[in-house]
């Protein structure tokens, strides 16, 4: 096949590559005959400049006539794009992460600094750690962190541990940067120059965003396809941004129609469960 330019949210023209949709696919657990059905599909379509969401969409529909839970993990880039529209969803997703990997956190808090008091998207404390993080929620996929937002972090993660490390002396401190999107090289550079800790959608290369999510199995309730934008405000409103949680909390859902229960209950479930090891499609 012939290179064909296609458009990314940035506005970027780069190659389109089949072995990133094969991978995106794989990922969403869909069989190995179901990504070629897509793949041949969505090749069929291809234009000079196509953008990358007109791709999204048309693989999207495919896997949703098929199954809600694969069109769910598909979406997982969109659906955390849909934690807003202010950033508190996002902040207590991240807690959930960390929560999930043993950690003891906390969310949306002020801690005294030497100099003055910060507020906290997100405290992880261990039994040798603790990590103070900065939330950066953007509903442009486009969107990149800039090397001020790292400066600012910086400056006040440094100001929390010189009042908490003599207090903790045996811990190890660190300062997180946590974009849904992405980060300038600029910021980059300066973060890993001064120990910050970065996290975004697809970095680091081990450990992303992204890489979190499929591992811990923790999908975002943006991702629930067999619920309306309107009914997924309601429940982040109530401070229920996982699946996970409407499986814990039936009554959770008592607002919506009862007819809905059954299959947004089955939903959760599927999404939630440990992904089937299966060949890789390259």
């Amino acid at each position: 096949m012939n290179t064909i330019l296609v458009k990314k949210y940035s506005g970027d023209l780069v190659p389109f590559e089949i072995e990133k949709l094969e991978n995106s696919l794989f990922k969403s657990g869909a069989s190995p005959d179901l990504i070629n059905k897509i793949v041949k599909e969505v090749i069929g379509c291809l234009f000079e400049g196509i953008s990358t969401k007109e791709i999204y969409k048309r693989a999207y529909s495919i896997l949703r006539k098929s199954s809600n839970a694969l069109a769910g993990r598909y979406k997982l880039k969109k659906a955390i794009l849909e934690l807003g529209p202010s950033g508190y969803p996002f902040e207590a997703f991240i807690a959930h992460l960390f929560e999930y990997q043993g950690y003891k956190v906390e969310s949306g808090i002020t801690l005294n600094g030497k100099c003055v008091t910060h507020e906290v998207d997100v405290r992880a404390e261990n039994d040798t750690e603790i990590h103070f993080m900065e939330c950066k929620y953007h509903s442009n996929p486009g969107y990149k962190s800039d090397v001020k937002i790292a400066l600012y972090v910086h400056s006040r993660v440094n100001d929390l541990i010189a009042n908490y490390q003599p207090k903790f002396p045996d811990k190890k401190f660190t300062g997180w940067i946590v974009d849904n999107t992405n980060f300038t090289s600029d910021a980059l550079r300066y973060a890993e120059c001064n120990g910050l800790k970065i996290m975004a959608w697809n970095y680091p290369s081990k450990g992303s965003l992204k890489d979190r999510i499929e591992i811990s199995g923790l999908y975002p309730i943006s991702c629930l396809v067999s619920l309306t934008k309107a009914e997924k405000q309601v429940l982040l409103k109530k401070d229920i941004v996982l699946c996970k949680q409407l499986l814990d909390s039936q009554e959770a859902l008592n607002f919506i129609d009862k007819r809905k229960h059954k299959k947004v209950q089955q939903e959760c479930r599927e999404l939630t469960l440990p992904m089937v090891s299966q060949a890789s499609p390259n």
